[in-house]
């Protein structure tokens, strides 16, 4: 059993800061060696009291702590804090809210939202390789219901009917594999079918519903259930994408309730890490994420800035 298998033991674990020093520096230097993260020196000291070390080369930035270079730079929230919330989204099934990270650990609900956005930047996953074998492809339609709407929401986001005012995902599953989404201005042939060539090998099996998007996919083995009629044909139907869309709006309807579209693509990319990883233990989830933070970051000012380009999950 380790220190951090259930959150008990990861708050009472990572409450001692040698504890966190120990974890990040095992996850950072393997090899126990601590090098400066700007010139790659080992000509260091370690100073206790400010918790940092000191690099002897001459550079502008001679001092560095554990958090230098990660997801967890320039912040005054302390590693006894941060692991435990690390811990708590990337394992609770339905994510953890900037409210509950808020009461839980001791930050202002504001602080709590920026850590959050961090963490899920660690979750991202980049994956160059194609999914192949038996592939489902589907889209749904994100946001609120206008019925559900204060009038001057309504005024200001619907100005039509159907799907006005709500963003659209798409996504690709390989059965008994992992997930890949992607935040799309349209629901039209040519965006679709571009996101299943770049993360599809040519010649799977590919299951659709009967959308006229998705015809013309001539270099896969594509078929197709038609919803009006059935859900399920034989091997062919899409139930593990709408078992992902399950999962994914259960987050986002019952713990962040309120998402804007520029940030969804992070929220899908902690959906996705949590499903991709399912058949991890909470601690191996916890660490796998972890060993990403180094050479990640963002900061509050991109947050809050309305003008991020949404990308793959």
């Amino acid at each position: 059993m380790s220190d951090h298998d259930t959150l008990r033991n990861a708050i009472i674990h990572f409450a001692d800061f040698e504890n966190c020093r120990r974890f990040m520096m095992n996850l950072r230097w393997p090899d126990g060696v601590v090098k400066c993260p700007t010139c790659g020196s080992e000509r260091l000291t370690y100073l206790a009291k400010r918790r940092v070390w000191k690099c002897y080369t001459g550079h502008v930035s001679p001092t560095f702590s554990l958090k230098t270079g990660t997801i967890f730079e320039d912040s005054p929230i302390a590693l006894e804090k941060w692991l435990p919330a690390v811990w708590m989204l990337l394992n609770c099934e339905n994510g953890v809210s900037s409210y509950e990270i808020h009461r839980a650990i001791g930050v202002t609900q504001k602080s709590a939202w920026f850590m959050l956005h961090r963490i899920r930047l660690a979750a991202q996953s980049k994956m160059f390789n194609r999914l192949g074998g038996e592939i489902e492809v589907d889209e749904t339609f994100i946001g609120g219901k206008a019925r559900n709407m204060h009038a001057d929401k309504r005024e200001e986001k619907i100005h039509g009917r159907g799907p006005e005012g709500k963003a659209i995902v798409t996504a690709v599953l390989e059965r008994g594999g992992t997930v890949r989404t992607r935040v799309c201005g349209t629901r039209r042939k040519p965006e679709l079918q571009a996101f299943i060539r770049e993360n599809v090998e040519a010649g799977s099996s590919v299951y659709s519903d009967a959308l006229k998007s998705y015809d013309g996919l001539t270099e896969f083995q594509h078929q197709v259930v038609d919803h009006a009629v059935e859900y399920v044909n034989g091997n062919v139907h899409t139930n593990g994408l709408e078992n992902f869309w399950s999962l994914l709006k259960r987050a986002l309807k019952g713990t962040y309730v309120s998402v804007e579209p520029f940030h969804l693509f992070r929220y899908l990319d902690e959906e996705v890490y949590r499903y991709n990883n399912r058949d991890m233990t909470d601690s191996d989830r916890f660490v796998f994420a972890m060993r990403q933070v180094v050479g990640r970051r963002v900061t509050y000012k991109q947050l809050t800035g309305k003008t991020e380009v949404a990308h793959e999950g």
